[in-house]
């Protein structure tokens, strides 16, 4: 039998048909496994109607909610290939996505009927001949199908199985922090093994229920989702992110766990008496896309909440390493180590292991890494060598196999040959009074080549500059302090938290104050 993660959600429905299988926030809808899958038949078949096949590329540009997922399984079980959007993109940036995919058919909420309106206007710009629109009613594009209608013309009876193993299932393509977006291609067969890999360390059971506030076209929430038809656990879905919702929902739906990147973490902090909800269904919480402060898992520990810190990518499917509850009461910040079916290794610019504590690039390797970016072999000759995904993170492995994740290698400042990694100076002057967020970089420098900069979001209009220099006095060597500080609004960040440091170097370029 074919090995089609569209066929987990069948199976799902056939042991636990009455189950809850997703609770969609924003409507205010649930929706048992048996309900699932057959609206995720119901499309797989319309879109064979519509003359979707193995192998097309099929488009969603939605917030999160039951369609997406129905969306997503009902490709899979037809063959098609899903590639999830990242709905805060222009029209510029979705079309060259949609092009370079060659996609066919796209999927969309009615929120985004004025982007993809423009998208539609620009002609033979794209490949794509179906339109679906999901308003909740009439379309307010004359192009487009509705979703609605479409849902209720397909048959809720499984369709043939005709795809699976290394046929891929979805391309995500990556945030593009250093260029232009590239599509990891991912096979039902990464896509099983990633499942396996994760919940042989997040234990997610039967009856689980998980919160899901990332947006959908990212893994660390599309592998989740994916994980609760795979395990028989509930996910409830978030439209967008909301910190005072995400307490709500911890108590109210008695959340088990649910992950949550840094600066997330940060904005449940700040609403007000966050500590008075009732937390006592909470086994954990998981948090990645860059590193968590000590500080601010110090916090969450005050209140009985213990944050881990996983460190994963696209292109690994999601899982690359971490940290057990055990482990991370005695090692606060360490990613951890490889999940159980992930080898990790540091390597120097030779590619040899590097000694224990010296900084090198990380490496991941597993039967769920991808099987190439689309349509890019240069690409994909350079990241992927001999079975080894080089991630382009720099990292320290210690004695005993732990894995502290430290910058970016294009993030990492050299400051008179000395290598200063921005995450190090940022979880300094995270702990210094009046500092909402940070993001240090890397400014010209005519002595030192480049010398660190921060860039400070402050929730206290009194902290001056010099109260950031002074901080980092004493606690860093010289060579990492930073030289000099400025004060923004706020960090930009890409939608997985993720800070856009090429933006921050354009708009802060220096010269760096020697």
């Amino acid at each position: 039998m074919l090995n089609n993660v569209g066929l987990y959600l069948g199976k799902r429905a056939h042991l636990n048909p009455n189950v809850e299988a997703i609770v969609d926030v924003a409507t205010d809808r649930r929706f048992s496994f048996r309900e699932v899958d057959e609206r995720a038949n119901a499309i797989a078949n319309a879109m064979l109607a519509k003359g979707i096949k193995k192998g097309d590329r099929v488009a969603i540009l939605m917030m999160n909610g039951v369609e997406f997922f129905e969306c997503f399984m009902g490709l899979a079980k037809i063959g098609a290939i899903s590639v999830p959007l990242n709905w805060r993109l222009v029209a510029d940036e979705l079309t060259y996505i949609l092009k370079d995919a060659g996609a066919v058919a796209l999927i969309y909420g009615g929120d985004f009927g004025a982007v993809v309106a423009e998208i539609h206007g620009r002609g033979d710009d794209t490949d794509i001949t179906c339109w679906i629109e999901n308003s909740q009613g009439a379309t307010q594009q004359l192009f487009a199908d509705a979703y609605d209608d479409v849902l209720a013309g397909g048959s809720t009876q499984s369709p043939e199985i005709t795809a699976g193993g290394d046929d891929d299932v979805f391309i995500m393509y990556t945030s593009g922090t250093t260029g232009l977006p590239k599509g990891a291609q991912h096979s039902h067969n990464t896509l099983t093994w990633a499942l396996i890999t994760a919940n042989a360390t997040w234990d997610m059971r039967p009856k689980d229920r998980y919160s899901i506030a990332l947006p959908m076209y990212h893994i660390g929430a599309l592998l989740p989702v994916a994980l609760t038809a795979y395990t028989g656990a509930t996910a409830v879905l978030m439209r967008e992110f909301n910190p005072k919702l995400m307490w709500e929902l911890i108590e109210s739906e008695r959340i088990n766990s649910t992950l949550a990147v840094p600066a997330m973490l940060n904005f449940m902090l700040m609403v007000p008496d966050f500590d008075k909800y009732d937390l006592s269904s909470l086994r954990l919480i998981t948090s990645g896309a860059s590193p968590v402060p000590v500080s601010l898992i110090e916090k969450y520990r005050d209140i009985g909440v213990e944050i881990h810190q996983l460190y994963g990518l696209t292109e690994a499917c999601g899982p690359g390493t971490m940290i057990s509850a055990e482990d991370a009461m005695e090692r606060i910040g360490s990613a951890g180590k490889g999940f159980f079916h992930t080898s990790v290794r540091v390597v120097n610019k030779a590619g040899d292991d590097v000694a224990p504590g010296e900084p090198g690039e990380l490496l991941v390797k597993s039967a769920h890494i991808m099987k190439g970016y689309w349509n890019n072999p240069k690409a994909t000759a350079e990241t992927i060598r001999d079975g080894w995904l080089h991630t382009g993170d720099i990292a320290l492995c210690d004695a005993d196999g732990f894995i502290t994740i430290h910058d970016r290698v294009k993030d990492m400042v050299i400051s008179g040959g000395e290598n200063v990694y921005p995450a190090e100076l940022e979880n300094v002057i995270m702990s210094c009074p009046g500092v909402a967020d940070v993001a240090v970089i890397g400014q010209a420098s005519e002595r030192w080549g480049e010398s660190p900069f921060a860039v400070v979001v402050r929730n206290d209009d009194n902290l001056a500059e010099a109260d950031i220099l002074k901080h980092c006095d004493g606690k860093l060597a010289r060579f990492k302090q930073p030289k000099g500080a400025v004060f923004i609004d706020e960090i930009p960040r890409n939608p997985t938290g993720k800070p856009l440091k090429r933006i921050l170097r354009e708009q802060f370029p220096g010269p760096a104050r020697e």
